[in-house]
């Protein structure tokens, strides 16, 4: 399952999620661009990750791939990332909207009546919008080059159920409408666009919450169902590796389901079922 030949962009992909798709893309052969707002982290930041460190990694496995600082909640910088990847590629093959910026006030399950309304510009201005204008001025690009593609939205999902915060529910919902909407209008030109939700995924803000790591996370017991960032990089590689991937276009996927559909595991080898905290 190689991708070498494939130019591919990764949005907010410093840590978390990002993170785990750039490096399994760059390890399946493709060529990773790389952004998001911090390119270097001080020893005194609790959570970890940069996208030079993201890159360092790339190349340490061998991969290959560029960073582009990025605040994608300013649309000249987003416009300037597909610019520079244009001049410098000439394709985007797979496009990975996972920039989010929602989580910086605590997401808890209140009446919508009771919680802050700057959720709304944590969740949409900084999450669905910022993934919306990233698609704005990179599908003509795609478009323009006639050889197809995989646009890929992270959110979360769990067969429609409410996902307890009001806010939180609507703006992962927004994607996948997005995304089912960009499916209908990107049908004739091949591009597949896929929302993708992964399960109880042990970014470093959720080790850090549970006082634990990468090596020791075992220990914790909330943890067990758990899985790894690499879990939805592998995801991600098998959708842009699959040339029916069309037929799944606009249709919500959860990453366990396809672990099961394409045969991969995550890092300790486990099958881990679709499902949400």
């Amino acid at each position: 399952m190689t991708l070498k030949g494939k130019v591919a962009l990764v949005t907010g992909s410093s840590r978390g999620a990002g993170r785990g798709i750039a490096l399994e893309l760059a390890r399946r052969g493709a060529f990773v661009y790389i952004t998001g707002r911090t390119t270097d982290v001080s020893a005194t930041e609790h959570i970890k990750g940069s996208i030079n460190s993201v890159l360092r990694e790339i190349k340490e496995s061998g991969g290959s791939g560029a960073v582009i600082r990025c605040d994608h909640t300013k649309d000249q910088e987003t416009e300037a990332v597909i610019r520079q990847i244009a001049e410098e590629q000439g394709r985007l093959d797979i496009l990975v909207n996972n920039v989010w910026g929602g989580n910086d006030l605590a997401i808890e399950q209140k009446p919508f009546w009771e919680l802050p309304t700057a959720h709304w510009d944590n969740m949409f201005n900084a999450g669905v919008r910022a993934q919306m204008i990233t698609n704005y001025y990179a599908i003509p690009f795609m478009r323009k080059a006639k050889t197809g593609g995989l646009i890929i939205h992270t959110t979360f999902w769990d067969h429609y159920k409410y996902l307890g915060n009001f806010y939180y529910d609507l703006s992962k919902n927004a994607l996948l409408r997005m995304a089912f909407g960009l499916s209908k209008e990107l049908k004739d030109d091949g591009i597949a666009v896929i929302p993708l939700s992964p399960g109880w995924m042990r970014t470093e803000a959720v080790l850090e919450a549970m006082n634990t790591d990468e090596e020791h996370w075992q220990e914790v017991g909330e943890l067990k169902m758990s899985e790894s960032t690499t879990y939805i990089g592998r995801a991600v590689t098998a959708l842009a590796a699959d040339p029916e991937v069309m037929s799944m276009s606009g249709e919500p996927q959860q990453v366990g389901k396809l672990a099961e559909k394409y045969g991969f595991t995550d890092i300790d080898g486990r099958i881990i079922p679709s499902f949400i905290m």
